[in-house]
């Protein structure tokens, strides 16, 4: 079976590899997004699917906008027999679609129809659920909306971040293609519609999502503070500057004090109001123009001037 692979950030290279290592299938072009500039000196940048693809000297396309009529018709060449996408970031016209002789499937990192969108797994953490898992589906003009092919369950454990989540979930999404895959070219699968009304949504994570709001609970912003590390990571502000927290704890401890307000310092970090009355712990952080590092070694060398009763952010 000849298989186009769409797919650009890390979660997608484990379903390409396990794609490329069934003998079975020949992946015969990668389509990915173009290269971009990263880090603070901009340098171009391949997606790790592309350098993936690159290693195993398989063709890549990476057309800017995957609608046009040439990209379409570059990817068609290919004659797949089947186009699998995971974590693309662009929608599929018609024209693609309708291409392939066994049509198109998505690997969605939610259980469908929860979840739709960009950022499922980040969502999934930040609402506080116990549950998620990853949905292959055939794939529609509209986001996320296809038929669901297969499902698998994945547990999300009380301290689990996003980054630990999304690995889970790649190998597990990984997994259930290769094991869905044969029915697919037998013509033996069973589309299940998905429920409109159990649709919700996970759009892309925006800059003012990531603002730590003191006023809400601890547990909603340790839910806020797991989902968004390693990247992009929580934020607030101290003394005016932009103040990230990537790991915090709930204590279980009660104070009467603001939203906000640190109330201590102990061995592990340091704590802090929130709108529940219970108190947080910061337990790693990075400062302005620092690194990121525990919070115990901030409070012995920059942070030394931190006292009890100073104000976390605007975001009261």
């Amino acid at each position: 079976m000849k298989i186009v692979f769409m797919g650009t950030p890390d979660f997608a290279v484990p379903i390409l590899e396990n794609l490329i290592s069934e003998p079975s299938y020949t992946v015969v072009c990668v389509v990915t997004q173009p290269d971009r500039p990263k880090g603070r000196r901009h340098v171009l940048t391949a997606p790790p699917v592309k350098e993936s693809a690159l290693r195993h000297h398989i063709p890549v396309l990476q057309p800017e906008k995957v609608r046009r009529k040439d990209a379409v018709a570059d990817i068609l060449s290919y004659a797949p027999d089947l186009l699998i996408t995971a974590a693309y970031g662009q929608i599929l016209p018609q024209s693609l679609l309708d291409g392939p002789r066994l049509g198109c499937v998505n690997v969605h990192a939610s259980l469908l129809p929860e979840y739709r969108g960009a950022a499922p797994i980040q969502q999934a953490i930040i609402d506080g659920k116990e549950e998620t898992g990853v949905t292959i589906m055939y794939m529609v003009k509209q986001l996320d909306a296809g038929d669901m092919l297969a499902q698998v369950h994945v547990p999300i454990n009380a301290d689990e971040t996003f980054g630990g989540l999304h690995d889970k979930l790649s190998a597990a999404g990984s997994q259930l293609l290769m094991e869905t895959l044969p029915a697919i070219e037998a013509g033996s699968v069973h589309p299940v519609q998905q429920e409109e009304s159990r649709v919700s949504f996970a759009p892309s994570i925006q800059h003012e999502d990531e603002a730590i709001v003191w006023s809400k609970s601890a547990k909603e912003i340790h839910n806020l503070v797991r989902g968004l590390n390693p990247f992009p990571g929580a934020y607030t502000s101290l003394d005016g500057k932009v103040f990230k927290i990537f790991s915090a704890q709930q204590t279980g401890l009660q104070t009467e004090e603001e939203p906000g307000k640190i109330t201590a310092f102990d061995h592990a970090g340091i704590l802090v109001a929130t709108g529940s009355g219970e108190v947080l712990r910061i337990t790693e952080c990075q400062p302005a123009g620092k690194k990121r590092m525990r919070a115990t070694d901030f409070l012995n060398g920059s942070g030394r001037t931190l006292q009890t009763g100073m104000q976390f952010g605007v975001n009261r």
